[in-house]
């Protein structure tokens, strides 16, 4: 069975980058070369058996966020 992980980019720094796992918080650092060309902080990337960018899964949670961040105010 395949389990893939979803982490938020955390920090980049230089060719290393630490991933926050959104499951549990543990920080993992990667190489940068293992990451899509395009990654930045605040991304959130699925691995499967590469890193891949979930577009979809990011926008839903910026929108929750969002919405979290318009309720304190």
């Amino acid at each position: 069975m395949v389990i893939n992980m979803r982490y938020v980019v955390d920090e980049i720094i230089d060719i290393k980058v630490n991933l926050e796992n959104l499951d549990n918080g543990e920080i993992v650092c990667v190489d940068k070369s293992s990451l899509p060309k395009n990654i930045k902080e605040g991304n959130i990337v699925l691995k499967t058996d590469k890193y891949i960018i979930d577009h979809e899964f990011e926008r839903k949670r910026r929108e929750e966020l969002q919405r979290k961040f318009d309720r304190i105010q």
